[in-house]
């Protein structure tokens, strides 16, 4: 007998002794089987402890720097996902074309159960090191892949069920793999279409990256789907060849040889200059492919080159925000990493309709951010603001649930339908969420329960589909500990949680004050002295702080351009430089990260690719920590 068949029968003894299902024919995949053997190959004994190894802090450091478009992301994805599946057991990693983990989201409940086996930051996961294991039999195979209990080559990680599947950059290559673990009993159906959609969303990034001086056009046989994961991307040059394409375009223009070099019209019945001047009119084009195909097209991201006619008719003025895969870019700054990954995270949540949490300071934009969210949710309905603190307590649940007439004093003879209602089909901003009243903290838990609303007096529920956002600038969690806010509501609520930082620490600092500026009087302008003045202010109220002294500066000084002499009297003594600023910013990161594992320093300093020295420092900076 075959010894890798020697195995798959132990194996299968081993899974019906635990209860567990075999499929029909009681034998693992074949992708399953040929990973045994080429374990066996390697020497890879089954009852081996896997004991994996752990790259130096140093080479970290240097495969995230040489990983950091496509790592930047993955965290994205990775961090959009953990939010969605947390507290269900699971781990969630990022790992390089060579199988290092770089990044590493675990459930707590995972990690303490010691059923991590060695995932850490760092770890080496490849095949002929760990034997058949998601991450290491993705990149041997190239293709996603399930591992499940036993049928990990090594008995020690029969306990785990993983599901990994690679990412490819815009030349095909593999550059990483996205990995998703859990308990085998927790294991869920839907992980591994989660992981291929994250795949595919960072694919798409990578190869608007990769081709951002290139036209990159979407297709799809139905307009309604070029904003969607199942669009094909096109990458072409000035003169029309191809230079990249996605996986779903090949799969679209299957049979028409679309690979790097073939020229526009080989694959589309019109020439490439027609096409484009279409395009520059009316944003879409119809087209057929050379089978006969009818296609729709679209452009996701303009060239950077003036050459030729109808590609300098396409060009325009640098974007003020990253231009999303989906072509649904924000419209304000978001240059600061931190507001694009919002942007990211809530284009994410949209897709899959998830509750979503705002949090930051006052005048931060947490508003533009949920108008950006309902743009991205491409819902028909309105979307409606509601600033919790600003409707008494006792008409509250009237307000947002609706009303009969004549239901209590002073109600509308005919009623009200409510704000929930007047948002269905489209998306609700629950602004001000930690003055939300007690009582309408109960019935909102009942309407994410139900997705159903029943008008104050009134006997009948109406169903209601909406999008639903919150946004506060309290600390939630100590309104809960305060017996203020009900834990189960905050627990719905932040299924995705996501944070815009204040302007004091915003990267993008001197262009948010180009755009405010703008947006009061376009004619204006305001030197660099002046924004290097207002960089050194703390902005206390954020936008809407700054936006009352450019206002203010403007009106005080009718020539149209601030100078920092002009700003000066208007603001407090000089504060700490902005470099400072920046250090405060790297410690927040450093705290954060430190709460996020654990308080664990030595995962912290694996985490970040730093030292736990660096660890201790920003620590010590933030007042005495219990390490």
């Amino acid at each position: 007998m075959n010894p890798s068949h020697e195995r798959q029968l132990g194996h299968a003894q081993a899974l019906r002794a635990r209860g567990s299902a075999l499929p029909p024919d009681g034998m693992p995949p074949p992708v399953i089987l040929d990973s045994w053997v080429r374990c066996m190959a390697a020497g890879l004994d089954v009852a081996l402890l896997p004991v994996t190894p752990v790259v130096e802090a140093a080479d970290l450091a240097r495969r995230r720097d040489h990983a950091e478009v496509v790592r930047r992301l993955a965290r994205a994805e990775l961090e959009t996902l953990s939010r969605q599946i947390s507290g269900s057991n699971f781990l969630l990693a990022f790992a390089d074309r060579e199988g290092v983990i770089l990044d590493l989201y675990a459930d707590n409940r995972f990690s303490m159960s010691g059923s991590d086996a060695g995932i850490v930051v760092g770890s080496c996961w490849r095949e002929e090191v760990c034997g058949t294991n998601g991450m290491g039999t993705a990149l041997a195979t190239g293709q996603s892949v399930s591992v499940s209990g036993l049928e990990h080559y090594l008995f020690r990680l029969g306990g785990i069920a993983c599901t990994a599947t690679p990412i490819r950059d815009a030349g095909g290559e593999t550059v990483g793999v996205l990995d998703a673990s859990s308990y085998l009993a927790s294991r869920q159906r839907h992980t591994q279409a989660l992981m291929q959609m994250a795949a595919t969303h960072i694919e798409n990034g990578l190869l608007t990256h990769q081709m951002r001086g290139r036209l990159v056009l979407a297709i799809h046989p139905r307009a309604e789907y070029l904003a969607t994961l199942s669009a094909g991307l096109l990458a072409f040059d000035d003169g029309g060849r191809l230079q990249a394409a996605n996986a779903r375009a090949h799969g679209l223009l299957a049979g028409l040889g679309a690979v790097p070099g073939v020229a526009f019209e080989q694959l589309f019945g019109e020439g490439f200059e027609q096409v484009l001047a279409r395009l520059h009119v009316g944003g879409e084009a119809r087209l057929h492919d050379a089978l006969g195909s009818a296609l729709v097209v679209r452009v996701v991201s303009r060239p950077a080159s003036r050459r030729g006619q109808a590609l300098q008719a396409l060009r325009m003025a640098p974007p003020r925000a990253p231009i999303a895969v989906d072509g649904m870019a924000p419209d304000f700054v978001a240059a600061d990493p931190a507001v694009a990954e919002a942007c990211r995270l809530v284009r994410a949540a949209v897709r899959i309709k998830a509750p979503i949490l705002i949090h930051g300071e006052t005048g931060t934009g947490k508003e533009l951010l949920a108008r950006h969210a309902h743009r991205c949710s491409e819902r028909r309905g309105e979307f409606v603001a509601v600033n919790c603190g600003a409707i008494p307590d006792e008409l509250f649940e009237a307000e947002l649930f609706g009303h009969v007439g004549g239901a209590f004093t002073g109600a509308r003879r005919d009623g009200s339908a409510g704000l929930i209602a007047s948002a269905d089909g489209g998306t609700l901003l629950l602004d001000e969420l930690s003055e939300l009243p007690a009582p309408s903290q109960a019935a909102l838990l009942r309407f994410l329960d139900e997705q159903a609303v029943r008008p104050v007096g009134g006997t009948q529920m109406r169903r209601v589909d909406v999008q639903l956002l919150a946004a506060s600038n309290a600390d939630l969690l100590a309104q809960v500990t305060a017996r203020r806010f009900r834990a189960d509501l905050l627990y719905r609520l932040n299924t995705v949680q996501v944070a815009l930082p204040p302007l004091r620490l915003r990267q993008d600092f001197s262009a948010a004050v180009h755009a405010v500026l703008a947006a009061i009087d376009p004619a204006a302008a305001i030197s660099a002295a002046a924004v290097e003045r207002l960089a050194l202010h703390g902005w206390p109220g954020n936008f809407r702080e700054l936006r009352s002294l450019l206002t203010r500066a403007l009106l005080q000084h009718g020539d149209g351009c601030i100078e920092r002499a002009d700003v000066e009297p208007m603001l407090p003594a000089a504060e700490p430089a902005r470099g400072s600023q920046l250090q405060l910013a790297a410690g927040e990161r450093v705290r954060s990260e430190f709460e996020r594992c654990g308080r664990s320093v030595s995962r912290t300093a694996r985490s970040l690719g730093i030292s736990r020295t660096t660890v201790y420092r920003h620590l010590r900076g933030a007042g005495p920590a219990k390490v």
